[in-house]
């Protein structure tokens, strides 16, 4: 069974330069059950709102290179990525 990853954007530090969303671009959002996202496999990725915020396309997704490369290339390192389950930090790493 494949890596699952919690990715969050801390949209208090976020600045909007959207290279999360150019380098992870997000597709479609997962399906919802009740208005609240199911974090099913469907697109991992980043999204940018009205206000230029950022927002994961979905809470959980499997373990991907590029929502990776995204999170190492935020200039503010908005981005945080966990191991889904057991809360092991992937990135930023631990210091």
């Amino acid at each position: 069974m494949a890596e699952r990853w919690r990715v969050e954007v801390d949209r208090s530090v976020c600045i909007g330069s959207g290279m999360c969303a150019a380098t992870a671009p997000g597709g479609t959002p997962p399906a919802t059950a009740g208005g609240a996202s199911t974090g099913s496999k469907a697109g991992g990725g980043f999204r940018l709102d009205a206000a230029r915020q950022s927002h994961p396309v979905a809470p959980e997704t499997d373990a991907d290179e590029n929502v990776l490369a995204a999170a190492e290339g935020c200039p503010v390192e908005a981005i945080t990525i966990t191991v889904a389950g057991t809360g092991e930090r992937v990135f930023p790493p631990e210091e």
